[in-house]
C-alpha cells in the first residue's frame, strides 16, 4: 500500500491489489477514509470524513491529480 502524498494529516495512497480497477486513489486520516477516481475527480465513498474536510482533500486530489495519475501507472505497470 505505498503513500504518494501527505497533505493536511491524509496520508494518499493505492492498493496493492486494486490494480484491475480504473485508476484511483484512497486517502486516510483523521479517522476516516475517501476513495477517488481519477481523473474524473468522482468520490467513490467517503467514511467519517466531514464535507469541509472533503472538500479539503478534493482539492488536493485536483491540484495535484497529473502527478497522482503518473504515480498509478508506474504502480499498476509494475504489477503486470
Amino acid at each position: 500500500m505505498p503513500t504518494i502524498f501527505r497533505r493536511y494529516g491524509y496520508r494518499f495512497h493505492f492498493y496493492s491489489n486494486e490494480n484491475n480497477e480504473p485508476p484511483h486513489v484512497h486517502v486516510t486520516g483523521k479517522g476516516g477514509e475517501m476513495k477517488i477516481w481519477m481523473p474524473e475527480l468522482i468520490v467513490e465513498f467517503a467514511y467519517r470524513v466531514t464535507p469541509s474536510e472533503q472538500k479539503r482533500v478534493m482539492k488536493v486530489v485536483k491540484e495535484n491529480v497529473k502527478f497522482f495519475m503518473e504515480k498509478w501507472h508506474g504502480f499498476a505497470a509494475k504489477k503486470k
